[in-house]
């Protein structure tokens, strides 16, 4: 019989392996805004379906998670990033420890002018880095996954997360907002843009950063993205 409610497509994705099957880039359902969570899953199905998430995100392993990327079309996503990275990174990145969140719902809107562009990857889009420009600040409004309103800012790579899972809940993958000419496979950024900032990246393959107030630089600085 062929599944014809969300709440029967969840019940078979979670009685099939683990972690789940990830996604790639060009599955229809990547490129679709995802329903507004409306209370489709009865609660102990909300909660296995958010733990099996979680175990994916760690056993890929990312820092976040969009129901879409399983095959799940609703405004479901998990973030969670350890941050073990070095001070330098830390500091130029601002990676800071993020624990686990739910995000239900989630829509955000940059808070002030400030941008930072650092290379990105996808667990939808494995092998590939690219650099995107993003708000440094952000205000996250939604719910978390007992229905409490959220209403938070986040800054540094915090903010990044969020933004990049919620840009899937709206059918939006990171290279859509990406400077093409710094599509790098992941050998190659291990190999030659490992720096805490992409500004050695842009002189060399040659797309702009923004500096700290979003306008263009050429790349040619020092890292004008990092603090």
């Amino acid at each position: 019989m062929p599944t014809t409610t969300l709440s029967e497509l969840v019940d078979e994705l979670l009685s099939g392996t683990r972690p789940l099957p990830i996604l790639s880039a060009g599955v229809p359902v990547l490129r679709r805004p995802a329903l507004p969570y409306e209370g489709q899953l009865a609660a102990d199905q909300l909660d296995r379906l958010l733990t099996a998430m979680r175990e994916t995100m760690h056993s890929a392993p990312g820092v976040g998670l969009a129901a879409p990327q399983i095959g799940v079309p609703l405004r479901l996503a998990v973030i969670e990033d350890p941050a073990e990275v070095t001070a330098e990174v830390r500091e130029a990145r601002g990676r800071v420890p993020q624990p686990y969140r739910v995000l239900v719902n989630p829509r955000y809107e940059p808070v002030g002018d400030g941008r930072a562009a650092f290379f990105e990857g996808c667990l939808s889009i494995p092998g590939w880095q690219a650099v995107v420009g993003r708000p440094d600040r952000i205000r996250l409004r939604g719910q978390d996954e007992t229905g409490r309103e959220l209403d938070e800012e986040f800054t540094g790579w915090p903010a990044r997360i969020v933004q990049h899972e919620t840009d899937h809940l709206d059918g939006v993958l990171y290279l859509d907002l990406a400077e093409t000419r710094s599509l790098s496979s992941a050998e190659a950024v291990s190999d030659y843009w490992s720096q805490p900032t992409p500004a050695t990246a842009a002189h060399s393959l040659g797309f702009p950063l923004p500096d700290a107030t979003g306008a263009a630089d050429d790349g040619g600085g020092t890292g004008a993205t990092a603090p």
